[in-house]
């Protein structure tokens, strides 16, 4: 095979976007019943113009058509569906491999033995500690027992490896151990996901973000455990020496895209602003025609310009870092990330602007962009105390 059709390297494939997105996020619904407070989605109440079963079946058809790899379901809390489980039922008697990421305090014996019935089905179950006082603190009050109570029905249906999922914070990084060995109990397999600053945690960000010096111990800890699950959330610390496991690049509308409850989809999970808006499934073409044609994603695929971090020699291995992390801190997309192991975020930092404000939650704005006057979703509250 001449040069000239020899195939471009895997991750210049990956920058320039598939023709469908390796994972597709999709936020089946905003409602929940916790009120995390680092939820990227500011999840509480669902949205009156939620996809409707026929709708949601819909993008199933599309992501067949598509071969779309897998889809990571998330929200809110998907499990207040009600038709949750009819729907994942139909996506893999589809074939369409599911990733649910659940808080448990749905996920009761009878449903975990609907679950182990299922193939091509794979259950995430987040805490963000490895004791109910770190976990809870972020999450609620029992939710860290909720959590516990699920995995066990999980383990006792015999469900098999389930993922337990933990945003990384200043609060349980000493705790990787400890959660590590939480996992090893459940023959589960641990996955780690980087803090970034949307939704709630554009105001707790500041409070709960890891340190440097917390980064550094973080990078060599996943160093050592290349079996621990991280989706490309740490690229930012390859600037450190060997890079991590995973694509080191910013997948957003090139492999990676997210589509909230109302069909909007936006370049990247953890970027839902207008701003990353690239349309609609309801539009005419759906799902495919967005992914192939919209603006957003054509920009985003183009080369990038190193911006303000050409001249670092790291820029190969961190790529600048995270889009969501810069935006939110009112960095700009060329910009260093907030939290670069060189310590050029922190000068950017000091040195910004006005950064962009919290924003009522996705769940409590009419479509037309009018705020809904409802209450603060209540925090779950362990059965002994309700």
């Amino acid at each position: 095979m001449s040069a000239d059709l020899a195939p471009l390297p895997l991750k210049e494939q990956f920058t320039r976007g598939l023709d469908a997105p390796i994972c597709l996020t999709w936020e089946l619904t905003y409602a929940c019943n916790l009120a995390c407070v680092h939820c990227l989605s500011s999840s509480g109440r669902r949205d009156p113009g939620e996809l409707t079963p026929e709708e949601a079946r819909g993008i199933v058809d599309d992501m067949v058509d598509m071969k779309v790899f897998y889809v990571n379901i998330g929200g809110g809390e998907p499990m207040l569906r009600p038709d949750f489980f009819d729907l994942v039922s139909y996506a893999v008697g589809r074939k369409v491999g599911v990733k649910f990421s659940t808080n448990g305090t749905r996920l009761t014996a009878r449903r975990a033995e609907q679950l182990a019935a299922l193939d091509y089905l794979d259950v995430q179950i987040s805490i963000d500690g490895a004791t109910a006082a770190t976990n809870d603190a972020v999450r609620g009050e029992g939710s860290f027992a909720a959590a516990r109570r699920a995995m066990d029905h999980l383990a006792a249906a015999g469900f098999g490896p389930f993922k337990i999922s933990v945003v990384v914070t200043r609060q349980n990084v000493e705790e990787l151990d400890a959660l590590a060995a939480i996992a090893d109990s459940y023959g589960a397999q641990l996955r780690l996901t980087r803090l970034r600053p949307s939704g709630r945690a554009v105001d707790s960000w500041e409070a709960l973000h890891p340190t440097a010096a917390q980064q550094r111990t973080l990078y060599h800890w996943l160093v050592e455990r290349p079996g621990v699950l991280t989706g490309d959330s740490f690229f930012h610390l390859s600037a450190l020496g060997e890079p991590l496991d995973g694509l080191n690049l910013c997948g957003a509308g090139r492999v990676v895209c997210l589509i909230d409850p109302v069909g909007d989809v936006y370049a990247c999970p953890f970027v839902i602003d207008r701003q990353f808006l690239a349309g609609n499934v309801r539009h005419p073409g759906g799902f495919p025609t967005v992914w192939r044609t919209s603006a957003l994603f054509t920009s985003l695929r183009e080369p990038q310009s190193a911006g303000a971090c050409a001249s670092c020699g790291s820029f190969d291995a961190c790529q600048g870092g995270c889009m969501a992390a810069k935006f939110f801190t009112g960095l700009p997309l060329d910009g260093p990330d907030p939290e670069c192991v060189h310590g050029h975020g922190e000068a950017a930092l000091a040195a910004r602007g006005e950064r962009p404000q919290a924003v009522l939650g996705h769940s409590k704005v009419h479509r037309d962009g009018t705020p809904v006057p409802v209450p603060t979703p209540v925090r779950f509250r362990s059965p002994a105390r309700a």
